[in-house]
């Protein structure tokens, strides 16, 4: 039931498919002397956002029976929440969205909801739960524009079903000597332009060199080294 697209909470699938499809995407094109433009996407309190009546219309596109949806609605209702700050309590309020994060059951959910947001995308797209990027090789014209036009499909999928982007944290990278290095725009806002983006925890350069990614990886074992070798004077 869950598109290929998606790689997270999934058997055999995790970060390193979703990278390695990507990157293998991304420099098969680099090598056949093309361009390609990506776009990465952030979701705005993607898990606390899922608006429970229409999740339970979802499920039952999905083909899960009347039984087993109201058995999961009763699960998600009557849900409160509250904040302790310094032993100080703030007043009990329910909550009428989103999945429990740490429970089994929350992601799964989560997939169900977001499993459509490709529906009609022309250009590839990954998704590992909420994190999400579209690509495309860009050569001509006509892809900047099918680019944009997919761009605006999310847009209006994420209006619809209530699971609005932070358009000012999604940002374009354009690879390739080549690359005319278009704008791209969701909803009339034109999206930042980055050369380094960290992607399911690793640096990714417009270059596609890992140079970035083995300095900061240097960088956090030197200062974990820093903190353990008092106590290891052979060291």
């Amino acid at each position: 039931m869950i598109r290929e697209s998606q790689h997270g909470f999934r058997k055999e699938r995790s970060c390193l498919t979703n990278l390695l499809t990507f990157l293998d995407k991304v420099t098969g094109c680099i090598n056949s002397g093309n361009s390609v433009d990506a776009v990465f996407l952030d979701f705005a309190k993607a898990f606390d956002k899922v608006p429970h009546s229409r999740l339970a219309s979802k499920l039952r596109s999905h083909g899960i029976d009347r039984k087993l949806s109201c058995w999961i609605m009763e699960w998600l209702k009557d849900r409160k929440q509250r904040v302790v700050i310094r032993g100080t309590l703030s007043d009990w309020i329910s909550v009428l969205s989103g999945v429990p994060q740490g429970s089994v059951l929350g992601p799964i959910l989560f997939l169900v909801y977001i499993n459509d947001l490709d529906y009609g995308v022309r250009n590839w797209i990954l998704k590992f739960a909420d994190d999400t990027k579209i690509f495309s090789q860009v050569s001509s014209p006509e892809d900047y524009i099918n680019l944009q036009k997919d761009l605006n499909r999310l847009v209006t999928w994420a209006e619809e079903w209530q699971m609005l982007f932070n358009v000012g944290k999604c940002k374009v990278m354009h690879f390739g000597r080549a690359n005319q290095k278009k704008d791209y725009y969701m909803k009339d806002q034109k999206l930042e332009t980055t050369s380094t983006e960290k992607d399911l925890g690793i640096v990714i350069t417009s270059d596609l060199k890992s140079s970035e990614q083995c300095s900061q990886a240097y960088s956090k074992a030197s200062r974990v080294l820093g903190m353990i070798k008092p106590g290891l004077p052979w060291i």
